[in-house]
């Protein structure tokens, strides 16, 4: 009798073309609302700094959202890799500074140089431990705080969320062009 093993490791990267970039953060923001996603790691990252609380999550919600932002740092990473493919074409026009969010006006035009950034100062493995680490210090009380800085990372991840929302909303008004046989 054969034994199945379930491979729980992302399948990005290992040849298969159905689990493109793009298509991930897709899948990431049908699946995640962009201001609870937010919201939460705001949560997660306010009670790993506390020393003397945990988080009132469910442990099955945060390990969800522990590995739905593995991947979506995962798809991220293949996004800047694949940044050459990739055109904008999007006018500035008087944005409200409530809809850049942390987004500079550049950054706007153009988020994927909020990706091009993040992965200049922080590899995929930095992302991961800082995720894990924030997840491990908010589920309990412990009497040592994170030995790094964790808010370079925070604010890198709130600007790709916000970078990869605007490159969906772009993606389906059509102002997100891809060349053709980019994706499959």
């Amino acid at each position: 009798m054969k034994k199945n093993r379930t491979d729980f490791q992302s399948r990005l990267g290992k040849g298969r073309k159905k689990y493109c970039g793009l298509q991930q953060i897709e899948t990431f923001f049908q699946l995640n609302d962009l201001t609870a996603t937010k919201e939460l790691l705001n949560n997660i990252m306010s009670y790993a700094l506390k020393r003397n609380s945990w988080i009132k999550e469910e442990p099955s919600v945060i390990y969800h959202f522990h590995q739905a932002m593995r991947s979506f740092i995962r798809a991220s990473y293949f996004i800047m890799l694949k940044e050459k493919k990739y055109t904008i074409n999007t006018q500035l026009e008087e944005v409200s500074p409530l809809v850049l969010g942390l987004l500079s006006e550049k950054e706007y035009q153009n988020p994927l140089l909020v990706f091009k950034k993040a992965f200049k100062e922080y590899s995929i493995n930095e992302f991961d431990y800082f995720i894990s680490g924030m997840v491990y210090f908010s589920m309990g009380i412990y009497d040592k705080l994170p030995e790094r800085n964790m808010i370079n990372p925070y604010i890198h991840l709130i600007k790709m969320l916000d970078a990869a929302h605007l490159i969906t909303e772009r993606r389906e008004n059509k102002a997100f062009k891809i060349k053709k046989g980019d994706l499959m």
